[in-house]
């Protein structure tokens, strides 16, 4: 069977033979068991009901097995044949090149090079998911290959409803991912609907199936890095950056340390996390000895080097070991996922990942014991460091909200704080203040024809637009422009492309729309095949999140979620192809929502007017929000965009004169 047959094929009428367990990749942990014998039977009969009644003799055994020994329902049976790739739009099945492109998307989220924990269908973050099982998958690139340009398909956290009439320029697809009663949004509720199979974590990127591999967050923590040694004055060189995290997402720091040009040192407990980024060249040591790791980082910091080394270790020892053997710390932070401490986004010290692993199945309730007084330690770790000089700031992780709640000596000793821990999130310090408030934010492409060259073409012409839009930039995003401009110059030589031949840059409104009508032109032109245009949803507009991307505003409304609401209602009838809006990303179930967008460019007429809306209101829509919290940054530049945009009116705020309440 071909891959476009395969594709066509949807669930096989016949069933496919059971496929062996594939130890040679990274699998999700084992899921706490949390359902009762009763929802256990709804959570067979909720899988059973994608398949012919025939066959359900043959998989209620094999479900079973499965929900018992992974606390999930997978399907394995039925991941397909095909290898999972983001291929050229050219070789998809279909009658909608938007749809095609779509399904370029998805196999992006799960390529095996890409994808954390593939065969659960889990791209990045312990749980970030694009499906709930690969009787989803099946079915959805099915109604993708099926789609005309008149019809939309609504996906319901990783099921698909089904393909709705529309018209050309409503979305392709509408997305949804946890959207849980308020009530019903603990973390225990997502152990306990997603083994029901009807829900699912999308975190940000994965579920809305705009995921490009570590290289989105390369460009973040670099920004984030660069900005850190400039708060603190001091040159990256020669310069030392210490973390965590090696997984979907965080394994992108050590690229960015060196990038920036810094010392970095991250730990990681997973050792097939920490090959696979030594393999594919994201870190360039790994050291298994934390005296080696001590000698060897005095050595690269003696030498000025910009270089990345991995810890095969739980970072604890490694903060407490470098106090000990008073190691400056310039920088530090952590990317454990721990919007998931309690299913494998963070790890105990002083326990091996296998038997941490478990402990984790079989006795979840000491594995939090265990993981709140590593917290401590860590927190009573970093603290000293603090006291030596070291700036460390919490990189939107919830690291200090679970340390907090674990009890760790993290909180503000000044009540009248805008913030409430010792330490700042990099939102509060470097990103919102610095570039969301500006509108800067992750916008990203991706090239459908699956060619390097178009993409390099596209490298060359965002360059050229956004050094002819700094000549007139005002001086409070000159910065802005520079970093991002350094960054696309050096981004085929930093060799970032895992998966998808995909971009990213930190740009406000006036680069987004700029860049894309060039593109645009550019395939108009015959110049470059299709492009698929989105961004993070850690962004300007796109996410609420209080501990994260809404942290620097302190008008008291960080804690509500109307900004991102009204952003994805925007941008679905200013003409995106998709939209998605998450129940948690980032922070954790339950502390954030947020949502994303994707547009495909087929250098039509439409395609200019689609973008000029939508990425317009994309970007403006969280500036004046973050204007209005009072943010001075966000009132220059909404102020600035009324300017430039006459028939965009925006309630400004008025400042209160302190001495009034004295």
């Amino acid at each position: 069977m071909t891959f476009k047959e395969e594709i066509q094929q949807g669930i096989p009428t016949i069933l496919p033979n059971p496929k062996p367990y594939d130890t040679s990749i990274n699998h999700a942990p084992k899921r706490k068991e949390i359902l009762n014998d009763a929802e256990k039977k709804l959570a067979l009969q909720n899988a059973l009901r994608y398949f012919d009644p025939k066959h359900h003799t043959t998989l209620l055994p094999e479900f079973k097995e499965e929900l018992d020994t992974y606390g999930r329902i997978y399907m394995y049976r039925f991941i397909p044949e095909h290898k999972i790739i983001a291929r050229p739009i050219s070789e998809y099945p279909g009658k909608c090149e938007q749809a095609k492109a779509i399904m370029l998307m998805i196999q992006n989220n799960l390529d095996h090079a890409v994808a954390q924990h593939p065969q659960e269908l889990i791209t990045y973050g312990g749980n970030g998911a694009v499906f709930q099982n690969w009787a989803q998958y099946r079915l959805v690139m099915q109604y993708l290959a099926e789609m005309t340009d008149e019809q939309t398909l609504v996906m319901y956290s990783g099921h698909p409803l089904g393909l709705f009439p529309s018209h050309k320029n409503a979305p392709r697809v509408v997305v949804t991912n946890g959207m849980m009663i308020p009530n019903y949004s603990q973390p225990d509720d997502w152990e306990k609907f997603n083994a029901l199979g009807v829900t699912q974590y999308g975190q940000m990127t994965a579920g809305s199936y705009m995921y490009i591999g570590p290289q989105g967050i390369v460009h973040g923590t670099t920004i984030t890095v660069l900005n850190g040694f400039r708060k603190i004055k001091k040159s990256p060189k020669g310069g030392l950056f210490v973390t965590s995290g090696l997984g979907g997402m965080s394994g992108a720091q050590p690229k960015a340390g060196n990038i920036a040009g810094c010392v970095t040192v991250c730990a990681e407990v997973n050792k097939k996390a920490t090959y696979t980024r030594h393999s594919q060249g994201w870190v360039d040591e790994v050291i298994s000895d934390v005296n080696k790791l001590a000698s060897r980082v005095r050595e690269a910091l003696s030498n000025k080097e910009a270089v990345s080394i991995a810890y095969d270790g739980n970072v604890v020892d490694v903060w407490e070991h470098f106090d000990k053997e008073n190691i400056l710390i310039d920088l530090g932070s952590d990317q454990t996922s721990l919007h998931n401490p309690w299913a494998g986004g963070y790890y105990p010290v002083g326990m091996s990942y296998e038997d941490a692993n478990d402990m984790m199945a079989n006795n979840p309730a000491l594995f939090k014991e265990k993981v709140q007084e590593s917290l401590r330690r860590q927190a009573n770790a970093i603290n000293k460091h603090a006291a030596k000089g070291t700036y460390f700031f919490d990189y939107g992780n919830a690291f200090l909200l679970e340390a907090s709640r674990a009890g760790a000596d993290v909180l503000s000793e000044d009540k009248n704080a805008k913030r409430e821990f010792k330490y700042p999130s990099y939102v509060q310090d470097i990103m919102g203040p610095m570039c969301f408030d500006y509108g800067f934010g992750p916008f990203r492409w991706v090239c459908a024809s699956g060619n390097p060259e178009d993409l390099a073409k596209t490298d060359e012409i965002a360059t050229k637009v956004l050094e002819r839009l700094m000549e007139e930039a005002p001086s409070e995003i000159q910065q802005q422009m520079e970093d991002n401009i350094q960054w696309i110059k050096g981004a085929q030589e930093n060799k970032l492309v895992v998966g998808s031949q995909a971009r990213i840059l930190y740009a406000d409104s006036n680069g987004r729309i700029e860049i894309a009508s060039a593109f645009n032109a550019a395939i108009a032109e015959g110049k470059i095949g299709l492009v698929v245009l989105g961004r993070d949803h850690h962004d300007v507009s796109g996410t609420d999140s209080p501990y994260r991307e809404t942290s620097n505003i302190y008008d008291g409304s960080r804690f509500t979620s109307d900004m991102a609401i009204h952003n994805v209602i925007g941008d679905s009838f200013r003409g995106a192809t998709w939209v998605s809006i998450h129940n948690g990303g980032g922070v954790g179930w339950g502390e954030v929502i947020n949502g994303g967008f994707g547009m495909v460019l087929d250098g039509t007429k439409e395609a200019q007017s689609r973008l000029e809306s939508m990425l317009f209101w994309d970007v403006n829509n969280g500036i004046a929000r973050r204007s209005w919290a009072r943010n001075e940054e966000a009132i220059f530049a909404i102020k600035r965009a009324m300017q430039q945009e006459p028939s965009l009116k925006v309630t400004l705020p008025n400042f209160v004169d302190e001495k009034l309440f004295q």
